[in-house]
């Protein structure tokens, strides 16, 4: 058996199975959990024990060391089904986190943070945005200041995904201030440490099953051995896992276009108007051509990139145009299809509504559509 034959069954198995635990386990809560604005702490021990946190961590760590896709597929899947809450949630713990402990951390970190991540017990965030510096690294405050075999951490960080929940921080902060950018260090940051405090949760318009938050740092000390990798390397690292970041992204607004055409497709070729199907008015067909081309060739992109980002390969402006193209894309499809909806698509009693507001922060997170626009341009103008 071939390789890419070992990959399309190893996405097969793993595909049945989680769908089989998400249609039992996830689905028939989910509209309550988005109510509430956040889902129960054991659902993640429960996708854990399922094998779904970082299927593709190795397996000496108690994951499965599947290939990258099959963490991906989770990711599109999870988006498909209208789980985009939940998705980002493990976007970021799965997708982000474990594999900057994988890729950077020491064998002593790796053995110690990987197999809780896996079975749920701990989960991950990054903090790299704070109230005052977005996508702009050098404007960040956080310092970590070295003390004897110690650093000792203050700062604040604002909209992080699964800020309430997170055991383990993958925390950005500078340890020389001098360098701007180039002074900034990764810590793992121990979220039971004295100095460690969580706001709220910060109320969004979408994505409401993903607990987001402020976290601060009060004179925080975490040993020396909480360095993630090298002292000031902290973008280098930044830059090495962002494609990996966005590749996540992207597949996730894949999953959801998916879903939400087939909701429409399903919506417009039984609703009637006019004495016909929805579904057979020009407008309709020639919208729903449209978008099905456009993913088309967004999805043609994307299996070109998880390629090259699996070969490591993958270059700053592959990705920021793989992210700017695919969430742009979600944005579009998820308002279209609700305006084929008419009045019922602006109800919440219909999932369109959820896939709409969803969408909307997918051009502003892991890079803002503004940013990778820059980026594309470097690459095209030079700096």
């Amino acid at each position: 058996m071939g390789r890419m034959e070992h990959i399309d069954e190893d996405l097969t198995l793993y595909r049945d199975m989680l769908i089989r635990c998400l249609e039992r386990e996830v689905l028939p809560h989910y509209d309550r959990w988005e109510k509430q604005g956040h889902m129960p702490r054991e659902v993640w021990n429960m996708l854990g024990a399922a094998g779904m946190l970082g299927p593709d961590m190795p397996e000496e760590y108690g994951a499965a060391g599947a290939p990258f896709e099959v963490n991906l597929m989770i990711l599109e899947e999870t988006c498909r089904l209208g789980l985009a809450g939940l998705s980002t949630g493990l976007n970021v713990h799965a997708n982000i986190v474990m594999p900057y402990v994988n890729n950077i951390g020491t064998p002593e970190q790796k053995a110690y943070w990987l197999p809780k991540m896996a079975t749920g017990e701990v989960i991950g965030a990054i903090g790299m945005t704070e109230p005052g510096a977005g996508s702009d690294l050098a404007g960040m405050r956080t310092n970590a200041v070295r003390d004897g075999d110690e650093y000792v951490i203050n700062g604040s960080k604002i909209f992080i995904t699964n800020g309430l929940n997170a055991g383990l921080v993958v925390l950005a902060a500078k340890t020389d201030p001098s360098k701007g950018a180039k002074g900034i260090s990764l810590f793992l940051v121990d979220t039971s440490l004295p100095g460690f405090k969580k706001g709220k949760g910060i109320e969004k318009i979408g994505q409401h099953t993903s607990d987001t938050a402020e976290l601060f740092f009060d004179n925080l000390r975490v040993p020396a051995s909480a360095l993630l990798g090298e002292e000031n390397k902290g973008f280098v690292y930044l830059m090495q896992e962002l494609p990996r970041e966005r590749v996540g992204v992207a597949t996730q607004a894949v999953g959801a276009c998916e879903g939400a055409m087939a909701l429409t497709v399903d919506y417009v070729t039984q609703r009637k108007a006019f004495g016909q199907a929805v579904s057979q008015f020009q407008n309709t067909r020639f919208k729903m051509a449209e978008l099905r081309a456009e993913i088309e060739l967004v999805k043609a992109y994307l299996a070109q990139c998880t390629a090259r980002c699996k070969a490591g390969v993958m270059s700053t402006e592959e990705a920021s145009i793989l992210k700017l193209t695919s969430t742009e894309l979600q944005c579009k499809v998820t308002d279209t299809c609700l305006q084929l909806f008419g009045g019922y698509g602006y109800t919440q009693e219909y999932p369109i509504s959820r896939f709409y507001l969803d969408a909307r922060v997918q051009t502003i997170y892991a890079g803002t559509s503004e940013i990778m626009k820059e980026m594309i341009a470097r690459g095209v103008l030079g700096r």
